[in-house]
């Protein structure tokens, strides 16, 4: 009960922080619009290109490369931005679990707002049919949850490692990469209006991944806090 009342508080936090500074949203909503537009005007200038409603897998892909890097500029900074005397405090009044749940689920939830804004950008922008638009939409919550599982574990890694970007880089991309190429196939077949079925095995593996991600942040998070 400890724990869900010091996650619960930790969670208001990061809401508040985050609604008086609104630094991470409105600067990663800049990034998708704007990387959406530039897409939009790149293929509608290229005479030769008649626009991503011909090519599914074009326009799929593109969203899943958006996606990704937006979940980096916003959950990379996650343990990054906090300062030593803010970790102190937090050290003092609350475990690490705590810590590491609370920061992984206001991500999830960012990163879920952020994901719903860029699919609505994208449709805005880009005419094309999606045969299963419930299973699309379920897919883009489950690779929001993915990208803010991994991304909160690494970036607390990595500052454990003197903030080192480059370390969160390596250590992320043989999580990713796999997850990406789950996502990429899940949404393509909810797009192609494939039966559901189909589907099923790798939403399950999806699923056991940020699985074994949060249990292994558990695990893990205290020994690095302690140091």
């Amino acid at each position: 009960m400890q724990l869900v009342n010091q996650t619960w508080d930790l969670f208001k936090k990061e809401i508040v922080l985050e609604w008086r500074s609104k630094y991470a949203f409105n600067g990663v909503l800049l990034y998708v619009v704007s990387t959406v537009f530039i897409c939009y005007i790149a293929f509608n200038l290229n005479p030769g290109f008649t626009g991503t409603s011909g090519y599914p897998i074009v326009w799929n892909v593109l969203f899943w490369i958006i996606m990704l890097f937006a979940s980096v500029n916003a959950i990379a900074k996650s343990f990054m931005q906090e300062s030593k005397g803010r970790l102190l405090y937090y050290y003092s009044i609350a475990g690490p679990q705590a810590i590491i749940l609370s920061k992984t689920i206001y991500n999830v939830l960012l990163m879920s707002l952020l994901s719903l804004l860029a699919l609505l950008a994208y449709r805005v922008f880009f005419v094309n049919t999606i045969g299963d638009p419930l299973f699309y939409f379920l897919t883009v919550l489950l690779g929001s949850l993915s990208f803010s599982t991994v991304f909160t574990m690494i970036s607390a890694i990595a500052s454990k490692a003197g903030n080192n970007g480059t370390l969160m880089a390596i250590l992320s991309f043989p999580v990713i990469i796999p997850v990406i190429l789950l996502l990429i196939r899940l949404s393509k077949n909810a797009m192609d209006g494939i039966d559901r079925s189909f589907s099923y095995g790798n939403f399950g593996v999806l699923l056991a991944i940020n699985a074994i991600v949060i249990a292994t942040s558990l695990l893990l998070f205290p020994y690095l806090w302690r140091d």
